[in-house]
């Protein structure tokens, strides 16, 4: 697997031109590399199966330019989010396309080893959803519990010659796992710690274990730090997708997660942040009622709590008042740019909690005499959770440090290659 930092820089400008492609010219110009860096680094891309010819492009002068793209079917990624009462998994390949999908029952509450089988099943079961055969075997589980469909749209092409990942019958590499679950946990180790409502969790080795059942390398993150990540990455690739998320203008944003629980991912500086300890986000447990209603938390007047009972009684505009307010003081505390609204339950009537967050958030910029703040709403429900999740894998790929760290994901191969120069500019590929 190429890991070089120019290579992962060559591979993400192939990524963001999409089926255009790019010429080796402009490659250079936009990296700093010498031209014949650039030529070296795309002639090993291509042999390993990742770029390939996209046609030629008439220049300015002399013969025309030879174009390059990425191959998205060369490589793919398994995305799991881990809701308190369901299972999303997805097979993404290296454009960030989603393959194949599946969803499934999952009781967060039960036994450690029956929700790791759960997760376990469904990876081979999606890995298996595009080559028509179960890697069951391969993954140390069966085939699948039965108990969901997979929705495959089918992919062509092979891998090429990586070393060091899981391959599918047609030649197909799985580079990895990503895993979102609920918070809080520690990111680097893949631990869970005392997730709300299931404190039995706290101190389980979460990655680790997944590890071992998949035989592939696993990352495990905060569902909302999954999403933020995945909308980030959609502004990098140029990618409008995803039901108007607000995150398409770049900028620092605040994605807010509203299904089972209420969290946030913070996407600020250009970057993921996680904080020192991996545990920034908790949104859904800053107080906002003092002696208001306990929290699944064990505290009170939480902003999750408030805003989940305004769900039950069916007062949408409440629960969008109470996120709002959340929301306000985010803004008051970080300057952030935008928000961005997501989650099943914002899902099912999203114009009226962007309306009722919205009235928030203006009524206190107004206040403090600054420029409102734009609000929209990610469509797909909790399916971006899961996507953003298999970009905890492929980020890394693209010389993205929000993705998989040195201390997070096991199985795979370590260090760097040796054949790749570690900055821009030094010639050598």
């Amino acid at each position: 697997m190429l890991r070089g930092h120019n290579a992962a820089l060559v591979l993400d400008l192939l990524r963001s031109a999409g089926a255009e492609g790019i010429s080796r010219i402009e490659i250079a110009e936009r990296t700093g590399l010498t031209p014949q860096a650039v030529s070296k680094i795309t002639a090993r891309l291509r042999a390993e199966g990742l770029a390939t010819g996209a046609g030629r492009r008439a220049s300015t002068g002399g013969k025309p330019r030879t174009v390059l793209r990425l191959v998205p079917e060369a490589g793919h990624a398994v995305g799991l989010h881990l809701d308190r009462d369901g299972l999303t998994a997805v097979l993404v390949d290296l454009a960030g396309a989603v393959v194949a999908s599946r969803t499934t029952p999952l009781d967060l509450g039960a036994p450690a080893d029956e929700v790791l089988t759960a997760a376990a099943d469904a990876v081979a079961a999606i890995r298996g959803a595009v080559t028509g055969a179960s890697e069951g075997a391969d993954a140390g589980t069966g085939a699948g519990s039965g108990a969901g469909e997979c929705v495959g749209t089918g992919t062509g092409g092979g891998a090429g010659s990586w070393g060091g990942e899981e391959r599918g019958p047609e030649g197909r590499a799985v580079l990895g796992v990503g895993v979102a679950v609920p918070g809080p946990l520690d990111h680097r180790g893949g631990v869970l710690h005392r997730v709300t409502g299931f404190p039995q969790w706290d101190g389980y080795p979460l990655r680790d274990a997944l590890a071992v059942r998949t035989g592939l390398p696993v990352v495990v993150d905060k569902d909302t730090n999954a999403a933020a990540l995945g909308l980030a990455l959609r502004t990098a690739g140029g990618d409008g997708a995803g039901g108007g998320g607000g995150a398409a203008d770049g900028g620092d944003f605040a994605y807010l997660h509203l299904g089972t629980g209420l969290g946030a991912g913070l996407f600020l500086g250009g970057e993921l942040h996680r904080g020192a300890r991996t545990g920034a986000g908790e949104f859904g447990h800053q107080t906002i009622r003092l002696d208001g209603p306990e929290c699944g938390c064990g505290g009170r007047g939480c902003i999750e709590a408030l805003c989940l009972a305004a769900v039950a009684r069916g007062d949408v505009a409440e629960a969008a008042r109470v996120l709002g307010t959340g929301a306000a003081n985010l803004i008051g505390l970080l300057d952030i740019d935008r928000v961005v609204l997501g989650g099943r339950t914002v899902a099912a009537e999203p114009d009226a909690y962007v309306r009722g967050v919205r009235a928030v958030i203006d009524e206190r910029t107004r206040r403090g005499g600054i420029a409102p703040v734009p609000v929209a709403a990610v469509g797909g429900g909790d399916r971006p959770v899961a996507e953003g999740a298999a970009q905890l894998i492929l980020a890394p790929l693209f010389g993205r440090a929000d993705g998989a760290d040195d201390a997070n994901g096991t199985g795979g191969e370590g260090g760097t290659d040796s054949g790749d120069g570690g900055g821009a500019g030094r010639g050598e590929p």
